[in-house]
C-alpha cells in the first residue's frame, strides 16, 4: 500500500492468497476504509466512476439517517453517483431501473419498522411490489438486544428484498447499541462488494479475516464520545401518598460540561448496578470480588468493580450462578452495561443548561426476591442532589416542534410519556408561539398520579394549553385510556389535523403506541368520514410529512 499524500493506491498483489473476485473486493474495501476515515478519494483501477447507488434509510431517532449520509458520502468519494433517501420517499424511485441499493434501518418499538419506513414496507409486501432481479443490495440492521425482536425490521427487509429477486452482495450486519465499528465495516465492505459485483457466497470471509490473511489491519472507526458529568440539582417524587407508582422529577445541571440539547432530545444516563445485587451474585458464586478480570486486552479490574460498572446483570435475575469456577466464568454470559435514555422534560430555550427528567422507578418481585430497575433505582436510591452522574445528549431530530409556531399541536403522553410535551409547552410559552395546544394525559388515579398536574392546569387556565383531556384508568369501574378520549373527540381532533396540526405520541411502544395508532385511524374514519383504506393513506401521509411523530420505548 503506497500513500502518496493526496491519493491512496491500494494494491493487493496478484500472488496474494485470494481469488480474483476477493482481491478486487478487498482493494475496494481498503480504499473505502481509507477514504472514509481520511477523506481521501481513491483512484485507479476498479473505481466505479459514476455508477448510480441508492442509499435508503429507515430511521426513528436519527441514527440510521446519519449513518446513511455517512455511507453516501463515502460512496461518493469512491466514485459512485450516490443518492441518500428516506424510505418514505419510495414512490419517487424507479425501481426497475435501480441496480445497486444499500439499506440501513433501525427497529422500533416491539419489532416494528421505523415510522418513515412503514409505508415502504407495506408496498414491498403488496401486489404492486416489482420483481427486482436486476438489483444488488445489502442491509445494515440497527437494534437493541434488550428487546426480544432484535433487528427485526432489518431482518424482514433483507428477506423481502431477496424474495423479490434482488441479489445480496454482502451479508446483512446486525448491530447492537454499540454500532459504530460494525457499521463502518459494513459500509466499506458492502461498497467494495457492489464494486466487484460479487454475491455473498464468494465473500463469505468477514473483512477482518480477509485483511488478516493479507497481513493488514483495519483502521479503527470512531467511537462514541465519553459521557460528561452532570450534577443532580434536584430530585422529588411526583406521585401522591398511596400511589402504586413511584415517578421522579430529576433535574440535571449541565453547566459544568459543554453539553447542549434541543427540545425533544433525550438524556443518556450511565448508571452503576445495585451493590446489594452484586454481593448476592458474588455470594452465590463463592467469589470475594477481588479476583481480576479483563475488560479489554489492556484493561483489568477487580471483579466487584467490573460487575458494578461494566456489565448488564440481567442473566442473573432468574438463575443465580452456582457452578462457576472463576471470575471469567461469571462474566462470560454478561453483555456490556448500557446507558438508559430519558426524554428531556424541559425546553432548551427555557433551561439551556438544565435537563429535567421524568423517571418511572421500577421495583418488583421475581421468584420471591425483590428486584430493581438498574438506572431508575440508581437515580432514586444511590444518587443524591449534589452528586455527579455520567450523562450525554441523544439527539432526536425526528421529534421536534414545527418551525411554524402557528401550527396546532396534538400531544398524547400518558404516564412518563408526558416528559417531552412538558418541554414542548415550556418552549411554546417561552417563544410566544401562537399555535393551539391539545394534550391527552392518562395514568391510574387523578388524586395521586396526575404528573405535573398543577403546572398543566395552570397552563390550561392561562390559555397556553388550549385543551387538556385526561384519562385516569382506575378512577371508575370501566377503565378509560387516552385512546378512548381521542375517539370521543374524533370530530374536533380531525379538524385540528385538517388545519395543519402535528400529532405527537410518547410512551410505551408495546401497547399504548399501537392502541393510539389504531385510534388515530378511527379518528380519520369518524371525523373525516374516510374508508379504512383512505384513513390508512391519510395517516401514511402524516408520517411522510413528519406531522405524525413518535418517541416510544
Amino acid at each position: 500500500m503506497e500513500n502518496t499524500g493526496a491519493t491512496v493506491h491500494t494494491l493487493i498483489p496478484e500472488d496474494a492468497p485470494f481469488s480474483p473476485e476477493q482481491r478486487a473486493w478487498l482493494n475496494g474495501y481498503l480504499a473505502g476504509l481509507l477514504s472514509a476515515d481520511r477523506l481521501i478519494v481513491p483512484t485507479g483501477a476498479g473505481a466505479p466512476a459514476g455508477v448510480p447507488l441508492l442509499v435508503l434509510y429507515g430511521s426513528q431517532t436519527g441514527t440510521a439517517e446519519r449513518l446513511a449520509h455517512l455511507c453516501g458520502r463515502d460512496a461518493a468519494q469512491r466514485g459512485y453517483q450516490a443518492r441518500v433517501m428516506g424510505m418514505e420517499r419510495f414512490k419517487e424511485i424507479e425501481w426497475l431501473k435501480e441496480t445497486k441499493v444499500l439499506a440501513i434501518t433501525s427497529t422500533y418499538g416491539d419489532g416494528d419498522m421505523p415510522d418513515n419506513a412503514q409505508a415502504f414496507w407495506d408496498f414491498l409486501q403488496s401486489d404492486q411490489a416489482p420483481k427486482l432481479s436486476q438489483l444488488q443490495y445489502s442491509v445494515l440492521a440497527l437494534g437493541d438486544t434488550n428487546y426480544p425482536q432484535f433487528c427485526a425490521a432489518g431482518i424482514a427487509l433483507d428477506g423481502r428484498l431477496e424474495g423479490l429477486g434482488a441479489r445480496r452482495v454482502y451479508p446483512r450486519v446486525d448491530c447492537d447499541l454499540e454500532y459504530e465499528v460494525k457499521a463502518k465495516e459494513w459500509m466499506t465492505a458492502s461498497l467494495g462488494a457492489l464494486n466487484s459485483g460479487n454475491s455473498n457466497s464468494t465473500l463469505s470471509d468477514q473483512p477482518s479475516a480477509l485483511l488478516q490473511k493479507a497481513g493488514l489491519e483495519t483502521i479503527p472507526a470512531p467511537v462514541r464520545a465519553e459521557p460528561a458529568q452532570g450534577r443532580i440539582a434536584a430530585s422529588r417524587c411526583l406521585n401522591g401518598i398511596g400511589s402504586a407508582k413511584e415517578t421522579l422529577h430529576v433535574e440535571v445541571d449541565l453547566s459544568e460540561s459543554d453539553l447542549t440539547y434541543e427540545t425533544g432530545d433525550a438524556l443518556g444516563v450511565v448508571p452503576t448496578n445495585c451493590p446489594e445485587f452484586v454481593q448476592e451474585i458474588l455470594d452465590a458464586a463463592g467469589l470475594d470480588g477481588e479476583e481480576p478480570v479483563k475488560l479489554t486486552d489492556s484493561v483489568e479490574q477487580p471483579l466487584r468493580l467490573a460487575l458494578l460498572r461494566h456489565f448488564e446483570l440481567r442473566p442473573y435475575l432468574t438463575n443465580l450462578p452456582k457452578s462457576v469456577t472463576s471470575a471469567e466464568d461469571l462474566i462470560r454470559p454478561l453483555s456490556k452495561l448500557r446507558p438508559r435514555l430519558y426524554s428531556i422534560a424541559s425546553s432548551s430555550k427555557t433551561h439551556p443548561k438544565l435537563a429535567h427528567l421524568t423517571v418511572g422507578v421500577v421495583r418488583y418481585t421475581l421468584q420471591d426476591r425483590p428486584r430493581k430497575g438498574v438506572c431508575s433505582t440508581f437515580l432514586a436510591d444511590r444518587v443524591k442532589p449534589g452528586s455527579t452522574v455520567p450523562v450525554f445528549v441523544h439527539s432526536a431530530p425526528n421529534f421536534r416542534l414545527p418551525s411554524d409556531g402557528s401550527r396546532p399541536l396534538i400531544m398524547v403522553g400518558p404516564g412518563t410519556g408526558i416528559a417531552p410535551f412538558r418541554a414542548f409547552l415550556q418552549e411554546r410559552n417561552t417563544t410566544g408561539a401562537t399555535g393551539r395546544n391539545w394534550l391527552f394525559f392518562g395514568d391510574q388515579h387523578s388524586a395521586t398520579d396526575f404528573l405535573y398536574g398543577e403546572e398543566l392546569l395552570d397552563w390550561h387556565s392561562q390559555g397556553l394549553l388550549t385543551r387538556l383531556d385526561t384519562a385516569f384508568s382506575r378512577d371508575q369501574e370501566q377503565k378509560i385510556y387516552v385512546q378512548d378520549r381521542m375517539i370521543e373527540h374524533a370530530a374536533e381532533l380531525w379538524q385540528w389535523l385538517e388545519k395543519g396540526g402535528y400529532f405527537f405520541v410518547c410512551g410505551d411502544a408495546a401497547r399504548m403506541a399501537k392502541d393510539v395508532d389504531a385510534a388515530l385511524h378511527r379518528v380519520c374514519q369518524i371525523g373525516g368520514n374516510l374508508t379504512p383504506e383512505a384513513a390508512t393513506e391519510y395517516v401514511r401521509q402524516l408520517r411522510t410529512d413528519k406531522r405524525y411523530c413518535r418517541d416510544v420505548y
